[in-house]
This record gives C-alpha cells, sequence and structure tokens, in this order.
C-alpha cells in the first residue's frame, strides 16, 4: 500500500483541547490522496500525568495504536493530520525505518520542539528530542529508528528567539535556517545533497507561518496582542512555505509529510457562539 493517510485530533500534547476543531478543520481541507488507507487515531477526552508528561498516560496509549496501524499497513508514504506537533513522532520513527540509508527530517516550525523531560511537560515540545533519544523520556524509549543531527533541518527557525529550553540546536549542532536564510539562497538543497538524502519526511507546524497571512494560527487570535505570546512568532507566508517544499520535491522523494497545530479561529469562535444558544441545547430561553 502506498500511502497512508492518519487523521489524528491529538491536543494532550499541547494540552489544548482546540487542536481537536482544528484537525476536524483541517482533515476536510486537506487534498484526498487515490486509494490512500486512512487511519483515525482514538483520541481520550482524558489527560493523565505520566511520566513527568502532562496526558502521557492517553498519549503512550495513541502512539501505540499509530505504530501498530503502521506496522499492519506498512505504508511507504504517510500523511499525518494533528493534533498539536506530537503526532510526526511515530510516523517520522516507522519511515525512518522503511527508508534507513538516505533519510532525512525538514522541521518547519517557529519552535525547535527540541526540549528535554528536565524542561517541559508537554509532548509536543520534546518530539525533536525524543526522535533524536535525547529527551530522557519514555517517549523516546519507544522510538525504534533514532534519527542522527544530521538528519534534521529546522526550516523557518526563529534562531534569535530560542529559549534556555531549545539549546540542544546549538549544543548538537543542528542545520537551521531562519525564513530570511531561507530566501537567500538554498541552504535546504546544499544540506540534502551533503548527506545523501533522498527520502524526507516534512513536519509543517503552521505556527512557522505570519498570522498575518494564515490566520489559523495560535497566535493569530483575534483582538490578541501578540507581544503577549511568549514564544517566536513565525514570519513565511503559506505561498513561501509551498514553493519551498515544491523545489524540495524535486531533488527529494517527500515519503512523510505531518501538518499540525491548525486553530481555526473563525471556526472556533462560531462553534462556541452557537452552542450558548437554546436550540442547540434542547431547551428553551424565554
Amino acid at each position: 500500500m502506498a500511502t497512508m493517510r492518519i487523521n489524528w485530533p491529538e491536543w494532550q500534547g499541547g494540552m489544548n483541547p482546540d487542536y481537536q476543531m482544528g484537525n476536524r478543520v483541517l482533515n476536510a481541507i486537506v487534498p484526498e490522496v487515490f486509494d490512500a488507507q486512512h487511519v483515525t487515531i482514538p483520541v481520550s477526552t482524558d489527560a493523565d500525568e505520566q511520566g513527568g508528561i502532562e496526558g502521557g498516560a492517553q498519549l503512550v496509549g495513541q502512539q501505540r495504536f499509530a505504530r501498530d496501524a503502521l506496522m499492519k499497513f506498512r505504508p511507504q508514504r504517510v500523511i499525518t493530520l494533528g493534533g498539536d506537533c506530537g503526532v510526526s513522532e511515530v510516523p517520522f520513527d516507522y519511515l525512518h525505518g522503511q527508508y534507513p540509508d538516505d533519510f532525512g527530517v525538514i522541521w518547519l516550525d517557529a519552535h525547535p520542539d527540541i526540549s528535554t523531560i528536565r524542561d517541559t511537560h508537554h509532548l509536543h515540545e520534546i518530539v525533536v528530542a525524543d526522535l533524536l533519544h535525547a529527551s530522557d523520556s519514555e517517549f523516546a524509549q519507544q522510538v525504534q529508528n533514532p534519527l542522527r543531527p544530521s538528519q534534521v533541518f529546522f526550516a523557518g527557525l526563529q534562531v534569535a528567539a530560542l529559549r534556555p529550553m531549545d539549546q540542544l540546536v546549538k549544543t548538537m549542532s543542528m542545520a537551521t535556517a531562519t525564513p530570511q536564510q531561507l530566501g537567500q539562497g538554498q541552504p535546504i538543497q546544499d544540506w540534502l545533497a551533503a548527506h545523501g538524502i533522498q527520502h524526507l519526511a516534512v513536519h509543517f507546524d503552521l505556527d512557522v507561518l505570519d498570522p498575518d497571512d494564515f490566520r489559523s494560527i495560535l497566535p493569530a487570535k483575534p483582538h490578541f496582542e501578540r507581544t503577549q505570546f511568549g514564544a517566536a512568532i513565525g514570519s513565511m507566508t503559506l505561498d513561501q512555505v509551498i514553493a519551498l517544499l515544491t523545489e524540495v520535491s524535486h531533488q527529494a522523494d517527500i515519503v512523510g509529510l505531518s501538518i499540525a497545530e491548525h486553530m481555526p479561529w473563525d471556526a472556533l469562535n462560531l462553534h462556541r457562539g452557537l452552542n450558548q444558544l437554546p436550540i442547540f441545547n434542547g431547551g428553551q430561553q424565554l
């Protein structure tokens, strides 16, 4: 089977239940692939701590379900619709096992998601460290095909805004390019050639985008003062990202694509507003 499409409304990784609505809308938007195997990961409404990770008890089970599905159907390509950034962990580990000799990961994100269990209690902030076996979490222990630092490229990263919890980017000498650097040359293409990478998995965190260009992301919340956001804000346009991935696909085979952290504010606010009306709750208000 060539392609598996995983619908994964995971929210415990970032402890934000609104990612479930983001997943539902994303699932309606993303193009279909002919004859793809569709798998939906059952996601709990609970979030119990385990192994120092909030919601860890549920996340372990959700990852197991995804891993079992991948091993059962053995797809050549995997499209994963999140949910939070943690949804990339299992598919990328699986794909590395399928393409062990020439595999790489492009992490398109304003943030590197490379913290350790000592820095955070949220899975979506340690997922890259898990894949590198560098997080010291129980989730890393489940990664069967760990990546080497040279196999990961952080694209669109706000390097100047790296926090102490992000310092593995520097200590592990990870490849990075800011949005400005991506527009000034071909750093990803040079990285692909230098490391002989022929098969790619792309993690597309929509937070890499400029909230004035793409408004269905966390920092684009209506009437929100962005200076109070507390983390780096992306500055790429959607057109730039699509052009970049199109160019990269001419040099390497994109066998994995995860899209994460979709936050459709208009849909969320309309849903919440309508939910207050008696007609949706079986009652009347006089």
